[in-house]
């Protein structure tokens, strides 16, 4: 259980749930399966097979939702609507309107979405209680919000907030790098983005970020939106200048721990889960210190 990315929420200080509560609540929405006409179906599942919707380890949740899509190509629905258009055309001896041809488009999805497949899909979300996260483990803020939607809607309380540090992710990081020095307990890597008021932007991949090229970028007024880092020698990551956190990957030493102490499937699982969680939460403590801190709540 290692996440690959971290869109960060932030739950008031004295927040609490109670985990038999907060389980009965996620079960009013549960993942159903999709009906015969229905595009897509969402609602909880249980992060391990076999388990509860609410996996607890200590003061650490972890819930997932599951999304059914049904896979249905707006193509093939045009192209089969005006297929059936054309037989009308031919067989009455009329010509069918842009309304007409709508409906039909509506008429052959309806007819398709029975046959259509099912692509399924699992979103982790993970509530650190001692340190008030809600992190989503999505790589887009729309599948975030698709988690915390349904939050709301499970709960009878949710009042998480998107984090506003002090300083702005992306003057942060253009002055690291300015700098060539990184803030305390993090070292920079080799791919950046440099993006200019009108939008220009410059890529780096794997390139040494020592050059005066770089600097000059800067010192045209250009700023950084994405920077590649690493914290204390343990997790590698992306960090860009909406506070989004991607590419997140953990050094084997981590991951060595865990297999090394773990019996069976199970206790690998909580393992893993009580692993990162320990090594995120200090990360994100160092990251939000070098941001300034968090804004005062409105």
């Amino acid at each position: 259980m290692w996440f690959k990315n971290l869109q960060l929420y932030r739950l008031p200080q004295g927040w609490a749930a109670e985990a038999e509560s907060f389980e009965q609540q996620l079960a009013r929405l549960p993942l159903q399966d999709c009906g015969a006409t229905d595009p897509r179906s969402l609602g909880w599942v249980a992060p391990r097979d076999g388990g509860s919707l609410l996996h607890s380890v200590n003061q650490q949740w972890l819930i997932a939702l599951g999304v059914e899509d049904k896979l249905l190509p707006a193509s093939i629905v045009k192209r089969l609507a005006s297929e059936r258009a054309r037989e009308i055309e031919e067989t009455d001896g009329r010509r069918i309107g842009r309304r007409e041809l709508r409906e039909l488009q509506e008429q052959m999805t309806l007819e398709l979405l029975p046959r259509a497949f099912i692509r399924r899909r699992t979103t982790f979300a993970w509530i650190d209680r001692g340190n008030g996260w809600l992190l989503v483990d999505a790589a887009s803020p729309a599948k975030a919000e698709e988690v915390l939607e349904h939050l709301r809607r499970s709960l009878d309380s949710l009042p998480a907030k998107v984090v506003k540090p002090l300083q702005s992710p992306s003057a942060a990081m253009t002055g690291w790098v300015a700098a060539g020095e990184a803030p305390a307990g993090f070292t920079l890597d080799q791919d950046l983005e440099l993006r200019s008021s009108e939008k220009a932007t410059v890529r780096y991949a794997n390139h040494s970020l020592d050059g005066d090229e770089i600097r000059q970028h800067i010192a045209d007024g250009k700023v950084v939106t994405r920077l590649a880092m690493t914290w204390n020698d343990r997790i590698s990551f992306v960090l860009n200048d909406l506070l989004q956190i991607k590419r997140l990957a953990f050094l084997d030493i981590l991951k060595e721990q865990s297999e090394s102490q773990a019996e069976d499937a199970d206790e690998r699982f909580d393992i893993d889960f009580t692993l990162m969680a320990g090594e995120v939460a200090q990360l994100l403590a160092d990251l939000m210190a070098a941001l300034g801190g968090e804004a005062p709540a409105a």
